[in-house]
């Protein structure tokens, strides 16, 4: 099987964060921060060494600050549930996961608060214009997404980070298609609150995610309840990382996360990067030769891309090609919206969906060829 749905969650896994999540079932079953003895001091020592590296790879100087959440939506919903409060307005991007989209939506419909969409352009000052008409005086915060899980757009986070803490608001970006293939630094780049999947681009687990507070102010948690610490109290802990991180923690598969970070670590984001999009440039070139494909995103040098490419072909519905490649070529790829209808809306495939091809840091262009090959051979015999 050719795997390409690394945009839903990278495979394989590297041995090493194999090796992690087993030594966390192995060496460390006991509930870290619960008890004085041994193996729980043992397990809180794991945790913590995760949480530095993890904090040092995103550039945090306080590790206490990078938070263990299920998965990037439970990170994203502490974020919108825990900071905005009622008649707030919030502005997003046309390129939003739903993720981002249906929590927002439910606040809205029980009327507790109001959000509005800006375009993203492939003009990077247009954007920020956009984003800048759509500022009134209850806008509270701007969240955008570091990178199209759909259409590999990726928005100028930076400028629009400046742009929030020039009004005063604070600015969450979710980093669920980027961490681990950009390059993120939340101390230098000022960003308030990131939101990671830690199972596709830090090749981590699934069912693990992270939250990353960078200059942010409160935020109420999502989920109360035993933290081990403070436990006279009927109230949650101030301090962080304990605020959030209320019942027993996924301890093999923080290690696990860890594993994966250290392992993009040692690759090089940059690296990383350059190899995804090589790849991805390569097919684009060969669907190019197809009059009867249609591709969505412009690749070329000097356009800013995450490594991902959607194309359908004329006529056909993209489940029906998806369904026909993983059959016929043993060729694993997403087909439909993939839980960002505002994107496709957005690009006009709202009624077709896309096939979408995401590599991995494993792919190889022989597998590209493959791919392309089962393509060409759905092109001619339909």
């Amino acid at each position: 099987m050719i795997y390409l749905d690394n945009s839903a969650t990278t495979s394989p896994k590297p041995p090493s964060v194999i090796r992690a999540v087993t030594d966390g079932l192995r060496l460390y079953s006991a509930n870290p921060g619960r008890g004085g003895h041994a193996p729980s001091v043992r397990a809180a020592e794991a945790v913590y060494s995760a949480r530095k590296n993890i904090a040092a790879f995103f550039g945090m100087e306080r590790e206490e600050n990078v938070i263990f959440t299920q998965n990037c939506t439970a990170a994203i919903n502490t974020v919108i549930k825990g900071v905005l409060k009622e008649g707030d307005h919030v502005i997003i991007s046309s390129f939003e996961h739903n993720a981002v989209v249906r929590p927002l939506e439910s606040l809205k419909n029980r009327g507790i608060i109001t959000y509005s969409v800006a375009d993203v352009s492939a003009d990077d000052d247009k954007t920020l214009e956009n984003f800048r008409r759509e500022i009134n005086s209850r806008t509270r915060m701007i969240i955008c997404a570091h990178a199209s899980n759909v259409f590999g757009t990726v928005p100028p986070v930076g400028r629009l980070c400046a742009l929030a803490h020039s009004y005063g608001l604070v600015f969450c970006l979710d980093a669920a298609q980027s961490a681990g293939v950009l390059p993120i630094n939340l101390d230098e780049d000022g960003f308030d609150y990131i939101c990671c999947a830690g199972h596709k681009g830090l090749y981590g687990p699934m069912g693990t995610g992270l939250l990353l507070i960078g200059r942010g102010g409160p935020i109420a948690p999502l989920i109360e309840g035993g933290t081990g610490s403070n436990s006279d109290s009927a109230l949650m802990p101030e301090h962080l990382p304990d605020r959030f991180e209320s019942g027993t923690l996924n301890l093999p598969g923080i290690l696990g996360l860890s594993a994966g970070v250290s392992f993009v670590a040692d690759k090089g984001v940059g690296s990383i990067y350059r190899h995804e999009s090589t790849l991805i440039r390569y097919l684009y070139n060969g669907l190019n030769e197809t009059d009867k494909i249609r591709l969505y995103t412009q690749i070329e040098e000097g356009i800013r891309l995450a490594p991902v490419l959607s194309f359908n072909i004329e006529g056909h519905d993209s489940e029906q090609v998806a369904a026909f490649l993983d059959k016929r070529f043993s060729t694993a790829l997403r087909a439909g919206l993939h839980c960002a209808p505002l994107a496709h809306r957005y690009m006009g495939t709202l009624d077709t969906g896309t096939v979408r091809v995401s590599p991995s840091v494993f792919t190889t262009r022989a597998q590209i060829d493959v791919l392309l090959n089962g393509i060409r051979n759905f092109v001619n015999s339909h």
